[in-house]
């Protein structure tokens, strides 16, 4: 998807009965953070994407030199890590603030090695478990919305709307490969494009909170699609949801 150059005024004011919960769930590159933290920004919503709290864990584990591999140290450690998403602190590009135990780790979780070991963080029901409650607690509070895998099927079942992206295999590695080379990183299209199979492949056969298109989600296919069309398919969902509530 390409970026929009200018983020037009909220238009929050256009009704007065909105989703206070959106999920928004899809495999890797989809275009959810994009979309996440837009939409936020329009409708006056906390944005949080959970996957950076796995990707926290994950970046924990390596830096005290704790195996993935080791589940039960890896789910002990996701449960007494404290772990912040804040606005952020830096102007630098960042949609948000990552704070592990106080540490700003928003880029260090970003890192190839970050990439290659988070997939198996996420499948450990223990470290699902423990992030999961955190999210719901925020969850709950309403007037948000979340980004994830899981989050209509497991997190936020009873979100008011549940979203679901979704584009070809080849476009998200593209697109990946692109956001890679823009942080200045060294980067091969094939090896992202095999990154983003091998994604796929753990998320949607793990056995704890596997992704899945929730039965209630709308989905959107974005391969072909600006961001600008996106976010209005989007907020078209939300001036409709009001509509069917008002029934």
């Amino acid at each position: 998807m390409t970026t929009p150059t200018s983020i037009p005024a909220n238009r929050a004011g256009t009704s007065t009965t909105r989703p206070s919960t959106i999920a928004i769930d899809g495999p890797a590159a989809s275009g959810k953070s994009t979309i996440g933290e837009l939409l936020a920004l329009r409708l006056g919503y906390v944005y949080l994407d959970t996957g950076v709290m796995y990707r926290a864990v994950t970046w924990a584990a390596l830096a005290q030199d704790i195996a993935i591999e080791d589940e039960a140290a890896v789910t002990a450690l996701a449960e007494r890590l404290k772990i912040d998403i804040v606005l952020p602190t830096v102007d630098d590009g960042r949609q948000y603030t990552v704070l592990a135990d106080g540490q700003d780790v928003t880029w260090k979780i970003r890192s190839p090695e970050v990439n290659r070991a988070v997939s198996p963080v996420s499948t450990y029901p223990g470290v699902r478990a423990a992030l999961s409650a955190q999210q719901r607690r925020i969850g709950h509070k309403g007037q948000i919305v979340m980004v994830g895998r899981d989050i209509g099927t497991v997190v936020l079942p009873d979100a008011d709307l549940k979203i679901y992206l979704d584009a070809t295999l080849r476009e998200r590695a593209r697109r990946r490969y692109r956001e890679t080379l823009a942080r200045g990183e060294p980067a091969n299209y094939r090896q992202v494009l095999a990154s983003v199979r091998l994604r796929d492949k753990i998320d949607s056969e793990r056995a704890a909170a596997p992704l899945q298109t929730a039965d209630d989600a709308v989905v959107v296919d974005t391969t072909l699609l600006s961001v600008e069309q996106v976010l209005d398919r989007v907020l078209a969902l939300v001036d409709s949801w009001h509509g069917r509530c008002a029934d």
